[in-house]
């Protein structure tokens, strides 16, 4: 799914960066064809780098890494590590039972709400953009300080 939307930005000359561990590239999973391609050497490295890059952090529907990732970017705006916007495209209902499960832990007292409302939540892409550039600009995001995880 990387690739294809990397693919549709290029078409319509966005420019695209991507993060790879160098372990990856040697498997030929690197696109080739982006406007930057920044190797680096963990994982750990990677996430790092892709929160300084990024102005905000979108999860699509996906797995274990998604949600790996995702949870860590929104922990760290849990524990003001960075203001960036977090949000799900919740595609057809995909997201369904972990916003659920994330109220679920509010009524229970293991998430506070203003927690919970760190989190955008679109069914739309449209709507999820419009929402994102709204909370972009009234946050004016800060760097993402690696250093500090």
């Amino acid at each position: 799914m990387m690739g294809v939307i990397a693919d549709a930005a290029l078409e319509r000359q966005g420019y695209v960066i991507g993060v790879i561990p160098a372990a990856f590239v040697d498997q030929e999973v690197a696109h080739r064809g982006l406007s930057e391609l920044r190797i680096v050497h963990s994982m750990h490295e990677r996430k790092a780098m892709m929160a300084e890059l990024s102005h905000a952090f979108v999860a699509l529907p996906g797995g274990i890494g998604t949600m790996e990732e995702f949870f860590e970017v929104l922990s760290w705006a849990q524990l003001a590590l960075h203001n960036k916007p977090c949000a799900l495209l919740n595609v057809s209902g995909y997201y369904r039972q972990l916003i659920e499960f994330l109220d679920t832990a509010v009524e229970q007292d293991f998430l506070k709400p203003k927690h919970r409302a760190l989190l955008i939540i679109e069914e739309r892409p449209a709507a999820l953009l419009d929402r994102l550039q709204e909370a972009i600009t009234a946050r004016g995001t800060e760097r993402f300080d690696p250093s500090q995880t």
